[in-house]
């Protein structure tokens, strides 16, 4: 059945964890008043791994060395977009960051582009470009670039690497055991860095049955739960059958989904600005599903291109014994 998924499914599969992520941003919001967010992320993708330990014990077996170096490469990208992201917030506005945050969707295509020398179609950049200015219409706010907004453009920078390392390193991968990884590489980081000086109250501890985080414990099973374990299981196993700026694409529509359910749920205001990002960064996604136009046969003894979210085949040759899934 995976094998013979389409893009468009897959796409709608992604969109689908989008919308977890934006319906939970009001949770993981009032959470995090409560509870840090380096030691609520730690808690929440330690959760994620032992969900996918217990859920799925027989794909243990798929473990090698290559997918935990892979896994842990992925979740290195991930970490780091979260944890920039957050050292960023602390220095510019929520709607800035919003904004830089999503300038991945730019990033994304760039990087396909240098990676594969596979440049998007002239329907993902048209996509790229609607959404980008729906995303500007959302959440930009005037004003010089700071130091938070540079460490939230770093953050931009993970996430879009992150997506481009799932499509070059999970694609022949068991999702199982390297979407574990990846969480478990989250969640150690998150811990350690939570260590650091300035990073957490200095009389919070680490008691998960203490009053700050029994308060939170909805929060941390839903988001451990659904935005993290099946979320990121999600995308490791249909990434590999959409291209790498289609995921950065709808993955532009979370803070979509977030202001649609902070609107349902927690009573905050659609602006008119708001609708009309929101509308445009709809419109760049289903401007990227538009058909392409057909392309010449190559002629004989031309070499054909990597195939969407796949490496050429030399580099992997090494990673091929005992990464595929069972």
């Amino acid at each position: 059945m995976m094998s013979r998924l389409r893009a468009w499914q897959a796409d709608l599969a992604l969109l689908g964890v989008a919308a977890v992520w934006g319906a939970t941003f009001v949770t993981v919001k009032q959470a995090t008043l409560t509870l840090p967010v380096l030691p609520f992320l730690a808690v929440r993708f330690a959760l994620a791994g032992a969900v996918l330990a217990l859920a799925f014990p027989s794909a243990w077996r798929q473990f090698r060395a290559p997918l935990i170096a892979r896994g842990t490469g992925i979740g290195v990208f991930l970490f780091l977009g979260y944890f920039l992201q957050t050292w960023g917030l602390q220095y510019t506005t929520a709607g800035r960051a919003g904004f830089i945050t999503g300038l991945s969707v730019v990033l994304v295509p760039l990087g396909q582009a240098l990676l594969w020398r596979r440049p998007p179609g002239v329907q993902a950049l048209a996509g790229v470009a609607l959404a980008t200015v729906g995303l500007a219409a959302m959440g930009w706010e005037a004003g010089e670039l700071g130091r938070g907004d540079l460490l939230v453009l770093g953050c931009a920078l993970a996430f879009a690497a992150h997506i481009l390392s799932v499509a070059a390193w999970a694609a022949d991968c068991h999702p199982v055991p390297i979407t574990a990884v990846q969480v478990f590489t989250v969640a150690a980081a998150s811990a350690l860095a939570a260590l650091l000086p300035g990073a957490r109250p200095p009389d919070w501890s680490w008691q998960l049955l203490g009053p700050s985080v029994v308060r939170v414990w909805d929060a941390l099973l839903l988001t451990g739960l659904f935005a993290t374990s099946v979320a990121f299981l999600v995308q490791n196993a249909v990434q590999r059958f959409t291209e790498p700026t289609h995921t950065a694409l709808i993955f532009a529509a979370e803070p979509v989904f977030a202001a649609l359910f902070a609107w349902l749920l927690g009573g905050e205001t659609l602006t008119p600005r708001g609708l009309i990002g929101g509308g445009l960064v709809v419109l760049g996604m289903l401007a990227a599903q538009l058909p392409a136009r057909p392309v010449k046969a190559p002629r004989s003894g031309d070499r054909s291109p990597a195939p969407p979210g796949r490496l050429p085949p030399g580099p992997r040759e090494g990673w091929r014994r005992g990464l595929r899934p069972g």
